[in-house]
């Protein structure tokens, strides 16, 4: 696994490795989003990784996918977020945070009883987007989507101000910079998706304007965070929450181009449905690689031979890995003696304490 394990250098800074933690939910962060000690004391087991790109962060309360995700909207949030930076850097690792707004994908359960935000009112699959909460035995589980509402153009200006605030925020809790999260369905992919998107204005119809909100939320970010520290994540052929594309080539052509222009440090292409078994990273690259300067990071469904492969070839530059990196707090130096590998426990991916979260063993 020699190309995994050589140094890297992405946002000014030597990466020690091109392995990277993928932003995997965990919904343990405190009270009102808030992140914990328990949530520091997580990260900073993993701070080996070459780069950690934490969770989802919501960058808005009419954002919530999952109940009990953290935040990043409000003091509390960020003070917690510095304890949690702090604690990362303590072990010398870097930390990205991931800006995310789930838009129609949540519930009123999580909202506070109001609609969940949409680019269009497009309520006919509902059966399809995924939201979870926490039940009050305990465990955690999906529960149903409540009908989105279309926005308005003024809460759409209000939702990138939300995304420029969010990283401001991060900056300002310590975190090495961001990764718009533009992938598995959440809203900056239901704006580039030709099948939820049904707007007749501005921000729908061609493919310049269905990017228009992604690109008007990295010209706010870009205010806040230098280029070479922002990435963006996509997953051009997800059929996760359904946010399809009826010509993914050339709509991610479009976006790939607008982020190279932009000068940002990495995209994170996410192969979503290779969690079910059908993978598409080999087209997910044929995409991207022609049309991207900047670093390239591959993530899911990969076995650590494909991801060295991918870096041999050149076709990746780093390889993130989630799973693997949940039951495996010291995943890099485990790959560099060809393990062995602790085992995830699925029943713990979701909610709860210590169990299944800062329990698994290190090397001896």
């Amino acid at each position: 696994m020699n190309a995994l394990l050589q140094p890297i250098r992405l946002g000014g800074f030597e990466l020690s490795s091109r392995v990277a933690m993928a932003p995997v939910t965990r919904a343990r962060a405190g009270a009102n989003g808030v992140p914990t000690a328990l949530n520091a004391a997580y990260y900073r087991q993993r701070a080996s990784a070459g780069l950690i790109v934490a969770e989802a962060t919501n960058v808005s309360p009419m954002s919530a996918a999952f109940e009990d995700a953290p935040g990043i909207y409000t003091g509390g949030q960020v003070e917690g977020w510095k304890a949690v930076s702090s604690a990362v850097h303590e072990a010398g690792g870097r930390i990205f945070m991931q800006l995310w707004h789930s838009g129609r994908a949540s519930s009123y359960a999580l909202l506070d009883g109001a609609a969940p935000l949409s680019p269009s009112a497009m309520n006919e699959d509902l059966a399809a987007l995924q939201v979870y909460g926490a039940l009050r035995n305990g465990y955690y589980t999906r529960i149903a989507a409540s009908p989105s509402r279309a926005m308005s153009v003024d809460e759409i200006f209000q939702t990138v101000e939300e995304f420029r605030i969010g990283a401001r925020n991060a900056m300002a809790a310590g975190i090495d910079g961001v990764e718009i999260h533009a992938a598995n369905g959440y809203l900056p992919q239901q704006f580039l998706s030709s099948h939820v998107n049904r707007r007749t204005d501005e921000f729908g119809g061609s493919i310049g304007n269905r990017a228009r909100f992604l690109r008007l939320i990295l010209e706010a970010v870009l205010r806040e965070v230098p280029a070479a520290r922002v990435g963006v994540r996509l997953s051009p052929f997800a059929l996760y929450n359904n946010a399809i594309d009826a010509d993914t080539r050339a709509t991610y052509t479009h976006v790939t181009a607008m982020l190279d222009e932009a000068g940002i440090g990495y995209i994170h292409a996410a192969d979503t449905n290779a969690w079910g078994g059908n993978r598409d990273m080999g087209a997910i690259l044929d995409i991207i690689r022609p049309n991207f300067d900047g670093v390239l990071i591959a993530n899911a469904g990969l076995s650590f031979e494909e991801a060295e492969q991918l870096l041999v070839s050149g076709k990746a530059d780093m390889a993130a890995f989630g799973r693997q990196f949940i039951a495996n707090p010291d995943l890099v130096a485990r790959i560099a003696q060809g393990g062995p590998f602790n085992e995830p426990d699925p029943v713990t991916f979701y909610g709860g304490d210590a169990i299944g979260y800062t329990d698994y063993p290190a090397l001896a």
